[in-house]
């Protein structure tokens, strides 16, 4: 029988060609409208800068429009890229959406900049903010979700007594070594980098120490699903993110392509076979095909909880897929042997 294992979804709000952020940021609300009737735990936007073909740069603004246009699913980020930030605005941000809506805002943190380092600069003018600060800016943000303490200088008001939850995430295996120190729950980044998932998370389950957070490991993963009614127009869907790789490999991107008829058509063949790499971990196809790859994926994770992302042209058919990733995930059971 299945275990009810949690599923979620991650989205950057992609801005398809000859649309709009408006488009876009609607379409996403439109998402997780469907995805809290759908069954999903949690819906994840991500922080990206400088991006002509994503909407969710203002990460704590577009999760205050996804939380207010919904009413039981949980909203966060997945994720708030620290090393752009104060962890005070940060605190600010999230504790007043804590505030507004108390039980259903998540916390996730990344270590990268998400975007070039020019970008980078622009966004965080103090030199000395970057990823060799990341440690002690989270424990600094957990300091302002937690109690004030008698002569405390610095408060995060609202923030303060919301403790809000924190999860850290990664691609690489410094994601899993720091959540397990910390005693944090732990997402990886394997819908585009998929190299290290399986050693990110033995090494977060063998090194974990239970904190006041969380007393065991808990671990997700992220894979793109395309679904459609057969494996065939699923597969057609799928060359929109395909050509999406391959155009950020060569430095050319731009809004998020309609499908093509054929990859080949589009790109050398070294390139199809790198984007195929940075993809291995999709579910691309009808339900019974996605049921079979978010199973074995859960089977080589042993994650507790699996997050979908699906960048789809058409918003219909972007709905679509999200109800097909549902009822496959319904299906999944946890794994016993990893």
């Amino acid at each position: 029988m299945p275990n009810n294992v949690p599923y979620s979804i991650l989205d950057i709000s992609p801005i398809p060609q000859g649309f709009t952020a408006t488009d876009a940021l609607r379409n996403s609300l439109d998402v997780a409208q469907h995805g809290e009737k759908w069954g999903y735990t949690r819906y994840w936007l991500a922080e990206h800068h400088n991006m002509t073909g994503n909407a969710s740069s203002a990460t704590a603004v577009v999760i205050g429009y996804i939380a207010a246009g919904t009413s039981t699913i949980r909203v966060g980020s997945g994720g708030v890229m620290l090393p752009n930030h104060a962890p005070l605005v940060i605190a600010e941000q999230f504790g007043t959406l804590a505030s507004l809506f108390p039980g259903r805002i998540d916390l996730g943190l990344g270590r990268a900049p998400g975007t070039d380092q020019m970008t980078a600069r622009a966004l965080r003018r103090d030199l000395l903010g970057g990823d060799d600060r990341f440690p002690q800016d989270v424990r600094e943000l957990q300091h302002y979700f937690g109690p004030i303490q008698e002569g405390q200088a610095v408060r995060a008001i609202p923030g303060a007594d919301t403790e809000v939850p924190i999860w850290i995430l990664g691609s690489s295996l410094y994601g899993a070594q720091l959540a397990a120190h910390f005693g944090l729950p732990y997402a990886f980044a394997s819908h585009f980098a998929p190299e290290q998932l399986i050693d990110a998370m033995q090494t977060y389950r063998g090194l974990f120490k239970p904190s006041d957070k969380l007393a065991s490991p808990y671990a997700a993963f992220v894979m793109n699903v395309v679904a459609a009614d057969t494996d065939e127009e699923a597969r057609h869907l799928f060359t929109s993110l395909q050509q999406n790789v391959i155009r950020m490999r060569r430095n050319t991107r731009g809004q998020f392509p309609p499908p093509i008829d054929n990859l080949d058509d589009f790109c050398e063949p070294y390139e199809k076979a790198t984007a195929a790499h940075a993809l291995q971990c999709s579910a691309v196809g009808s339900l019974e095909t996605v049921k079979k790859e978010m199973q074995r994926w859960m089977d080589l994770t042993g994650a507790n909880e699996v997050i979908v992302t699906g960048q789809i042209f058409d918003h219909q058919a972007r709905l679509k897929s999200f109800d097909i990733a549902a009822q496959a995930a319904q299906s999944l059971r946890l794994s016993l042997s990893v």
